[in-house]
């Protein structure tokens, strides 16, 4: 049975490890692998992940957990960003766990923590061309409202993400 839960400190190694084999096993075909290694290097070091489980940054509402006996699955992050809106920062999963259903329910969890905020919205980028990003949020009742450079890219990059937005 997965537990989704409020992630632990002895859990930032593991969502550390869960995101950095996510982000490497989603995107080498959608970015080049300096601007990969460099997002790593820039938003998934352990000592950073592990910071952010123990103090949540500012807006963010903490790292939540799919946990099946004991082992993390899949990790997820949002936080309030405007009055009455809020954001998914971040979902990946155990590569090796997808299509079970645990995105959806890190999502939701997402959702319900927003919501207890006040948000009625709720948004989430993703990256061009991400063929398992985008019909996974377009499923669950998200729809595409503007193309941004991706967060992190420069223009030699050329990368750039959906903006998706829909009602909680």
């Amino acid at each position: 049975m997965v537990l989704v839960r409020a992630a632990r400190d002895d859990d930032a190694t593991a969502i550390r490890d869960i995101f950095v084999r996510g982000y490497r096993r989603t995107y080498p075909t959608l970015l080049s692998s300096e601007f990969i290694e460099r997002m790593l290097d820039e938003s998934y070091t352990a000592e950073r992940v592990a910071k952010e489980v123990a103090a949540a940054p500012p807006g963010w509402l903490g790292y939540q957990v799919a946990e099946e006996d004991g082992r993390i699955v899949g990790a997820a992050a949002g936080g309030i960003t405007a009055p009455g809106a809020g954001e998914l920062f971040v979902l990946y999963l155990d590569p090796d766990e997808r299509g079970r259903g645990l995105g959806t329910l890190l999502l939701d969890r997402i959702a319900g923590q927003l919501r207890e905020f006040g948000a009625g919205e709720m948004w989430v980028a993703v990256l061009d061309g991400n063929e398992l990003g985008i019909p996974f949020y377009e499923a669950r009742g998200f729809r595409k409202v503007e193309r941004r450079r991706t967060h992190g890219s420069t223009e030699a990059d050329d990368a750039w993400s959906w903006r998706f937005s829909r009602l909680i």
